[in-house]
């Protein structure tokens, strides 16, 4: 007769035993009293708990204060530090408070609702106030679902999960605010399809992908269109000047254009090479058309060498730097003040000339007259003034393969290819009948040239007929001079 008593002392030896060495935090709970304040919410017509709770805290503390505790288990104290079960009940305070009140309203909710297990993540903290990360579950014991009374909960701490999810989120933040707020256009895309087309070729038996791309550049234009963008970042709105990714998507063929074909071809001609980074410097266009000079960078991103799949391009704004690089090319070859070519170059074009054997080939000599005279009596900026007018009057009358030069400070020269000396003579016409003009505009200082010209045919070195027409030159400012009288000294 005794078997059975013994029976139900070791069941509850058993149970008391499971409970005090549980691996998590175990809490018996007496929650009679929420169930008598929920009882009386409902009959003062409350219908919205959660909305009750969130127009007062105070609320949620007085749901707290109505829970009371039954036993903890030894984990528990571990976990919060405390050293029994009353040092623990004394620090509650401690150990529910801030944000924990607010995630403690979903939990009474659940209840609220007629749930008899409810849970979620809360925080709590131990009793030397370090935070703990907690995922809770509770249920209401069966037997006590109308009084609730007997309400088990257990935490578990959850504190590095949460802290390595929180890094994860931390860093993807932090990549995302590289990404977004880089200095340069970034570009997130997808070329999968590319590198299916490209093996495509190898399978064929294709070696010679330039060749191959000479012979049908419509696949250029086919890769192109199988690009896919997957992300932008905000410098690339602001460089390409789209409103937003969707604009920016749709004007991709205005951005894309005219001179990129050839680059991105050679983008290809680098992937099929196995170059999966590369850089170059390319030209693309705004929304509104403007020219832009970039710096591309391309890089299949770690991981997604086998497909392509992800693959970011940097564009650098290199636009100014272009402009700075064409403007002290153009200060190489020209003569700032006259906008002409300058000696240097008139040297070299005259050895192109040669080496090309473009005959014949007719050389003019200008002097500008009176420099010297407006320098002496109105100053160095009347002077300039003049050799300005003589650089608008010679730059009209060249136009390529023709070119003009100051070759010194007041002469300069003009390089006639395919031009005999019928054609020289028009050329020297339309100089005096521009001149003439000029004139009329520029009242004051006249403009006026000593202009000696001759013409090289083949086997004749070019430095040869520049003297010749050095030496006409001097003839027609003595002709001038002459034909002037007493005046000849504004001519030099």
């Amino acid at each position: 007769m005794d078997k059975p008593q013994e029976s139900r002392t070791t069941a509850a030896y058993d149970h008391v035993t499971m409970f005090e060495l549980a691996p998590v935090s175990l809490w018996l709970e007496d929650y009679s009293g929420l169930r008598r304040l929920f009882d009386a919410w409902r009959a003062a017509g409350i219908s919205d708990l959660r909305a009750y709770l969130g127009e007062d805290r105070a609320r949620v503390q007085a749901c707290s204060a109505e829970i009371r505790i039954v036993e903890v288990n030894r984990r528990t104290l571990d976990l919060f530090g405390a050293a029994d079960r009353d040092d623990l009940i004394r620090h509650l305070p401690v150990v529910f408070r801030d944000e924990m009140l607010l995630t403690h309203i979903d939990e009474l909710v659940q209840l609220w609702s007629g749930a008899t297990r409810f849970g979620g993540d809360t925080v709590n903290y131990r009793l030397d106030g370090r935070r703990l990360d907690v995922h809770l579950q509770g249920t209401i014991l069966p037997g006590h679902e109308a009084t609730w009374d007997r309400v088990l909960v257990a935490i578990e701490d959850i504190s590095e999960r949460e802290y390595a999810r929180k890094r994860q989120a931390a860093s993807e933040a932090y990549a995302q605010g590289l990404f977004e707020h880089s200095p340069v256009s970034l570009w997130v895309e997808d070329f999968s399809r590319i590198k299916q087309l490209l093996d495509g070729l190898r399978q064929r038996g294709i070696a010679d992908f330039r060749v191959f791309t000479d012979v049908h550049p419509e696949f250029v234009n086919q890769c192109a269109a199988e690009i896919r963008v997957i992300d932008v970042n905000k410098r690339t709105l602001d460089l390409f000047g789209a409103a937003d990714r969707a604009t920016l998507l749709r004007h991709l063929p205005d951005i894309f254009r005219d001179a990129m074909v050839r680059d991105f071809r050679e983008q290809l001609i680098q992937l099929w090479d196995g170059h999966l980074f590369h850089t170059r410097e390319v030209v693309n266009y705004t929304i509104e058309g403007v020219e832009l000079h970039l710096l591309l960078q391309f890089s299949v991103l770690p991981g997604h060498e086998r497909d392509w799949s992800l693959v970011q391009i940097a564009l650098t704004d290199i636009t100014a730097r272009k402009k700075a690089e064409a403007y002290l090319e153009y200060l190489g070859r020209h003569d700032v003040l006259t906008q002409l070519l300058n000696r240097a170059h008139y040297s070299e074009e005259m050895k192109r000339l040669e080496r090309k054997k473009l005959f014949p080939v007719s050389i003019v000599i200008a002097d500008l007259n009176g420099l010297k005279t407006a320098n002496d009596r109105l100053g160095h900026a009347a002077g300039d003034s003049l050799l300005r007018r003589a650089g608008e009057v010679l730059n009209k009358v060249t136009e390529a393969p023709a070119s003009a030069a100051r070759i010194g400070g007041d002469e300069f020269a003009l390089l006639l290819p395919f031009t005999d000396e019928r054609g020289t003579g028009e050329i020297i016409k339309q100089i005096r009948n521009l001149v003439q003009l000029n004139n009329q505009f520029y009242p004051g200082q006249p403009l006026s040239f000593a202009i000696g010209a001759a013409t090289a045919m083949p086997g004749e070195s070019l430095e040869q007929a520049a003297r010749r027409a050095d030496l006409a030159m001097y003839a027609d400012k003595r002709a001038q001079k002459l034909s002037s009288g007493p005046l000849c000294e504004a001519a030099e």
